[in-house]
């Protein structure tokens, strides 16, 4: 998606993260989890900019995203090998992605990751923050809660046989294409079961009330992860919408950026 949804330059690629990034003012802390937004950075950069601003990225991340073109494989595991940027390649984390498989039965699908916009516009934020970050990326399809519970606790059974930090990200967009009235009271549904840490209510929070949230998915997968891992609390960092770049009130899309310590 180089050139975009992000710019295809290199300098200009680090400039633009660089310019979201410097949004944050507080001390860097550890989290176990963020969820970001995924659109075009002129739409969502500058809350996600503000979510990677406030956390400590440790070397190893986990990036959980909806499959919005290819809906192939339940939950699918990158293949070992690189991710190419604009700012060179990113290793993909062999060790971890096998602790994943054996833990949750997911697949290895390149095709599940082909033209997938939503794990890929993470990255630079992520590797500005951290250069010698390694990458595990999960591209979610159709899954129940009942499924998403297994995965979150197999993700969380994985991560404490590494011995080392990793952050979960969870790549999500909220409300689309709906007046920004409507899109705010719905998306604060969501975002209040993500603050109380209750990924079975988010998941029928959204399902129940209809809400366009593409990332429920992975974001329900990540808050089973977090809580297993010992989270004790969500925190709100920024919503946002469309609407503040375009203008146009009538129909927007919502971002929304949380930390999970």
């Amino acid at each position: 998606m180089a050139g975009s949804f992000y710019p295809g330059n290199p300098k200009a690629l680090i400039s633009e993260v660089d310019g979201y990034l410097a949004t944050g003012k507080v001390p860097l802390k550890p989290a176990l989890a963020a969820i970001s937004p995924h659109a075009g950075y002129t739409y969502s950069g500058p809350v996600a900019g503000e979510v990677f601003s406030q956390i400590e990225v440790p070397r190893r991340v986990i990036i959980l995203g909806p499959q919005h073109r290819r809906a192939r494989a339940r939950a699918a595991v990158a293949p070992p090998g690189t991710w190419r940027f604009p700012f060179g390649e990113v290793p993909i984390d062999d060790e971890l992605c096998g602790a994943i498989i054996a833990e949750c039965k997911m697949e290895q699908d390149p095709l599940a990751h082909l033209d997938e916009h939503s794990l890929e516009v993470q990255v630079p934020f992520l590797w500005r923050r951290n250069p010698e970050m390694i990458l595990t990326p999960i591209a979610l399809g159709m899954t129940t809660a009942e499924q998403l519970r297994d995965i979150g606790q197999g993700l969380a059974r994985a991560i404490e046989k590494i011995n080392e930090s990793v952050l979960l990200v969870a790549s999500t967009d909220m409300s689309h294409y709906i007046s920004e009235d409507h899109a705010r009271r719905l998306d604060h549904m969501a975002i209040a079961r993500i603050l109380e840490l209750d990924p079975d209510g988010l998941y029928s929070t959204v399902a129940d009330n209809r809400i366009s949230m593409c990332g429920v998915m992975p974001t329900t997968a990540v808050l089973h992860a977090a809580k297993q891992l010992g989270a004790t609390e969500g925190r709100l960092v920024r919503y946002a919408t469309s609407g503040d770049v375009t203008m146009d009130r009538t129909q927007v899309v919502g971002y929304a950026g949380l930390i999970i310590e």
